[in-house]
């Protein structure tokens, strides 16, 4: 949900304050003012200059212009490499580009959810145009090396592209460290509002625009979406405060709280991705039942929803149905033990109250459904 002072700051752009950025008069430039400080906000959210910050309408726009406006910068390379276990929207993007004859490189995971760094060394050649792998998992929070992708991509002379969306708000991000030409993520991740995304683009580097208009550097065309913009640069000032009051390490806890837990009361349970280092505020868990069978999450998630307790399966932007998660199946699980499986996520707004009231409820929910 966003952040109570977001709203707050929204409001006056949604009446009095409702001119266009991008016009000359008086009260055009006080809003043109309002979405530059916007901008600044969101650059030191990621270390980055304000320059190189493109807003979009959404991450899924703005991965949608990294991917497709880096492969129109350079038409004389036609492959491209991503895992198995980005977010849906890439992925089909990437099908479709495989449709217009790209050679596409879909790297698997192990058991964790990690790719192979010596496999994806092996496949990025002189063809190579972009390399876009995503920071951290949606569904199991699992973290990527995107650095070291990130190295091995700019070695060959690819371009390098990271889905940020779970990381920005949640860990340090640093982008004057580290050598990604691409970084995306959204606002309503952080606290902010929905509708408003942001795509990084290092300074010189080449990117075609895919909507064509004056906005954004001429890399995104259409009327700011100012109320949002505005939303955004205070959520990520509040981020900034968040990483250094160190809150992440306190959603950690009540994530390893609720999972230590939920595998004390229900000793079937498993934690997807438990092995790896991951964001703090995601926990994916299978549900298997005294006999050893997988238990049915579709039937887990709404009885919790029924008890006032809202997790998923899943991406939430996954188009329809609850089908078994992409994301575990790369891990290897077997449909049934995916399909068991629940995505719960907290944030810094999370209280021990909340863990306790998942730990009170689950157990007998489950019960009822193995009866």
């Amino acid at each position: 949900m966003p952040a109570p002072e977001v709203v707050a700051a929204m409001l006056p752009y949604l009446g009095e304050l409702y001119a266009n950025p991008s016009s000359a008069h008086g009260p055009a430039m006080a809003v043109k003012q309002a979405v530059g400080q916007a901008r600044g906000a969101v650059a030191g959210l990621i270390g980055a200059k304000a320059s190189e910050v493109v807003f979009t309408s959404s991450a899924t726009e703005a991965n949608h212009l990294a991917i497709l406006g880096t492969l129109r910068a350079r038409p004389d390379r036609r492959h491209v490499v991503t895992t198995a276990v980005e977010h849906p929207s890439n992925l089909m993007l990437f099908e479709d580009l495989r449709s217009q004859g790209y050679h596409v490189t879909v790297l698997p995971v192990d058991a964790s959810g990690l790719f192979r760094r010596h496999e994806l060394a092996s496949v990025v050649s002189s063809d190579t145009a972009l390399v876009s792998v995503m920071w951290a998992n949606n569904e199991t929070g699992v973290l990527m090396p995107v650095a070291e992708a990130a190295d091995i991509a700019r070695s060959r002379g690819a371009a390098f592209h990271t889905d940020a969306v779970q990381a920005v708000g949640r860990l340090e991000v640093d982008l004057r460290e580290m050598k990604i030409d691409l970084l995306t993520f959204s606002g309503h991740k952080l606290h902010g509002p929905k509708g408003v995304g942001v795509l990084f683009v290092r300074k010189g580097f080449a990117l075609a625009p895919v909507i064509m208009g004056h906005q954004e550097r001429h890399l995104r065309g259409g009327t700011e979406n100012v109320p949002a913009i505005v939303g955004l640069g205070v959520a990520a000032r509040l981020a900034v405060e968040a990483l250094a009051a160190r809150s992440g390490a306190a959603v950690a806890a009540l994530r390893d709280r609720l999972e230590a837990g939920v595998l004390a009361r229900m000793p079937g349970a498993r934690v997807n991705g438990g092995d790896a280092a991951r964001i703090p505020n995601t926990s994916n868990i299978s549900f298997i039942d005294r006999s050893g069978r997988p238990m049915e999450g579709e039937a887990l998630l709404m009885k919790l929803d029924q008890a006032g307790i809202q997790v998923s399966m899943g991406a939430a932007c996954a188009a329809g149905g609850m089908d078994p998660s992409h994301v575990l199946l790369a891990l290897g699980l077997g449909s049934a033990l995916a399909a068991s499986s629940l995505r719960f996520s907290l944030s810094r707004y999370t209280q021990a109250s909340d863990i306790d009231a998942v730990l009170d409820a689950l157990p007998p929910i489950a019960a009822r459904l193995a009866a």
